[in-house]
């Protein structure tokens, strides 16, 4: 099994720390990950992508040409990393945010508004949480939704522990979500 995913969107989403609790959740398994980030000249509000992949086999390079999923959370995500998206793979996107659009017919796109559904977990900065909990509908042969929660809480509970709960709620709302929707 090996599963890969590219996140992208404005520095600031949580696109990188989407991609790094899903590795952590992965290696927490003892599967093998690879995290690649991918920056733009601006640390807030400038481009930021990642590729996360996990496998229960050795991984032969970070590096992704054609994702499984396209977790895109703004327009010059769509417009960059729609194309790359492998044939019969999943574009998730970010409705809220993202106008464009779809182009492809040989994906299928869920439509997650993520901000609207961070907002009911009592943060709008937490719709990278919520787009994790749809990954984790996605991935539930892999992941339980309290694995994510738990690398989740690993990642972020020293440094930001009053962030903890909202988030388990977001990713909860996403999980949700994708289950009513998928």
């Amino acid at each position: 099994m090996t599963k890969n995913v590219v996140i992208a969107g404005f520095g600031g989403q949580g696109v990188m720390l989407m991609g790094q609790i899903l590795a952590l959740a992965a290696t927490e398994k003892n599967l093998n990950a690879t995290w690649l980030p991918s920056y733009g000249p601006e640390q807030r509000g400038g481009t930021a992508n990642c590729t996360t992949v996990i496998s229960d086999e050795e991984i032969g390079s970070p590096v992704v040409d054609t994702p499984q999923i396209a977790v895109i959370m703004n327009n010059p995500s769509m417009e960059k990393f729609e194309k790359m998206v492998e044939p019969k793979g999943t574009v998730l996107l970010n409705s809220t945010l993202i106008t464009i659009e779809p182009k492809r017919s040989d994906v299928t796109y869920l439509r997650v508004p993520a901000n609207e559904l961070a907002e009911q977990s009592g943060s709008q900065k937490a719709a990278n949480m919520v787009m994790l909990g749809v990954m984790g509908w996605l991935w539930k042969d892999t992941f339980t939704i309290e694995e994510l929660e738990s690398a989740m809480v690993h990642k972020v509970g020293d440094k930001r522990p009053q962030l903890v709960e909202i988030n388990k709620k977001a990713i909860e709302l996403g999980y949700e979500f994708a289950k009513n929707i998928v």
